[in-house]
């Protein structure tokens, strides 16, 4: 499923990119951020994903022939322009949080630094990417959370919004802690353990609803999970009890379940349990799923649902309560002969005023390693040594290896490329994962909370602070 991306793009892109050469700033080197301003659902988090999609768009961005035609058949374009994109290839440097990251709003989750020409292509699919992934994979945690450690099982494939959607949607709920999926290609392109019931249509095949079940458990006895509610979940409890003794607990086998699709949740699971419980079946697993989030997961176990696993499609997979990260992309500094020159986005709206200049952002810990607050720094200082001579190479200091005031802290933002060579080595997914939850791990609880989540704290240094007051002065003169 290799595919050229290089033209999902927005076309604005490519205009402004001619628009610099033919204007002279082709070569100008300028810098670019990527951050979100509000948190999806009102929650206290984000956990970055996408990153790994974005260093192969970086790779392979080029374009072919067939693009050169395209681009020649709008009439707008230059053959100087043509020749750029046809010997195209990224020569600047990117630094990004790692994924699995915990993020907040206003923080640079990725920096470019680049001529304007190349910069300018990269914007949407690194939107794009960043975005989305994100998104899900705080949906995920979220759900994940809600959940109490019982097993999430990603459902979405069929009610994702297109094939990508659904893939790199499977990649990002596993980031954000499901512990399958029931898409076989993610399973198969990512090793995301895959697995499935049945479906209703199962049941009907069959004369009777007990035949069917008897004849699933004889042909997958170690992966059998019945779904009881085709007719009547409670006439189903019953019958899927006959086919376990029938079929399997004379083999000794007791890795078994039970599936609820519909109906009171609750009431059912509680129902179910209880039947399985009398009948000896106390390790027969009951899975639930049907228009689940983390707000109905919530109220279900609050309510004592008798829920072992659940299965989360449409709602986790869309993020349908708040489908929108809206990461950007915004100018913040361009080099005049080797000094850096900061820019700054003004707006009416005040949470829309971007934060200027090549920035440093560092995560600050108490003497527990609980993570206490972040703070954005100016690129030619850091917490240790205040300002300093500019160091546009931004190398990060050793986890909680700086201090200050006694306090540990890490830099959030690592090298991905530098002069258009990669040179981060991008981890499994599964250590992905782990990173992911064991960052969750060093946050207060209140800020996981679904309902009125604690704030966590971004500051900005004495310096930026100062430079983002005097550009805001000078625009209004």
């Amino acid at each position: 499923m290799k595919r050229n991306l290089s033209l999902l793009c927005d076309f604005y892109e490519f205009t402004m990119s001619c628009g610099y050469l033919k204007s002279g700033f082709g070569d100008k080197i300028c810098h670019f951020d990527v951050f979100f301003r509000q948190m999806p659902d009102g929650g206290g988090f984000v956990i970055a994903a996408g990153l790994e999609q974005i260093i192969d768009f970086v790779k392979n961005l080029h374009f072919d022939e067939s693009d050169i035609e395209f681009f020649r058949s709008k009439g707008l374009f230059d053959e100087a322009f043509l020749s750029f994109l046809k010997h195209f290839k990224f020569t600047g440097d990117i630094w990004a949080v790692r994924e699995g990251e915990i993020i907040f709003a206003n923080e640079p989750i990725l920096s470019v630094r680049a001529k304007a020409s190349e910069a300018q292509l990269l914007e949407t699919f690194v939107l794009l990417s960043l975005n989305h992934q994100s998104l899900i994979a705080t949906k995920a945690a979220r759900v994940a959370f809600a959940a109490q450690n019982k097993p999430i099982l990603e459902f979405g494939s069929r009610r994702a919004q297109g094939i990508d959607a659904a893939l790199k949607g499977a990649r990002a709920a596993f980031i954000g802690g499901v512990a399958g999926s029931a898409c076989a290609l993610a399973d198969k392109i990512y090793g995301i353990n895959s697995s499935g019931t049945m479906a209703h249509s199962w049941v009907q095949m069959f004369d009777d609803e007990f035949c069917a079940f008897k004849r699933y458990c004889e042909i997958y006895p170690h992966n059998a999970v019945l779904l009881v509610d085709t007719y009547n979940a409670k006439r189903g409890v019953a019958n899927a009890i006959k086919a376990f003794k029938e079929v399997l607990v004379p083999r000794g086998i007791e890795k078994f379940g039970i599936r609820l699709d519909s109906g009171n949740l609750c009431e059912l699971s509680k129902y179910a349990r209880n039947e399985l419980d009398k009948a000896g079946l106390k390790h027969c697993q009951i899975i639930a799923s049907g228009a689940l989030d983390e707000f109905e997961i919530a109220r279900l176990l609050q309510d004592g649902a008798k829920i072992d696993i659940f299965g989360v499609g449409e709602r986790l997979i869309t993020a349908k309560s708040s489908p929108v990260l809206g990461c950007v992309y915004k100018l913040v500094a361009v080099e005049e002969n080797g000094v850096l020159v900061p820019k700054i986005k003004i707006s009416e709206s005040a949470d829309k005023i971007s934060n200027p200049h090549h920035k440093r952002l560092y995560r600050f810990f108490d003497e527990q390693g609980k993570a206490v607050y972040d703070e954005l720094y100016l690129a030619d200082e850091s917490p240790n040594c205040g300002k300093n001579s500019a160091n546009l190479q931004q190398k990060p200091c050793q986890e909680v290896g700086a201090t200050r005031k006694g306090q540990k802290c890490s830099e959030l933002l690592v090298p991905i490329f530098a002069k258009g060579q990669l040179v981060y080595e991008a981890p499994s997914l599964l250590q992905t994962r782990d990173y992911a939850r064991a960052q969750l791990e060093r946050f207060d609880e209140g800020i996981k909370s679904l309902k009125s989540p604690k704030n966590y704290e971004l500051r900005l240094s004495a310096n930026l602070q100062r430079l983002k007051k005097d550009l805001l002065e000078k625009a209004v003169r």
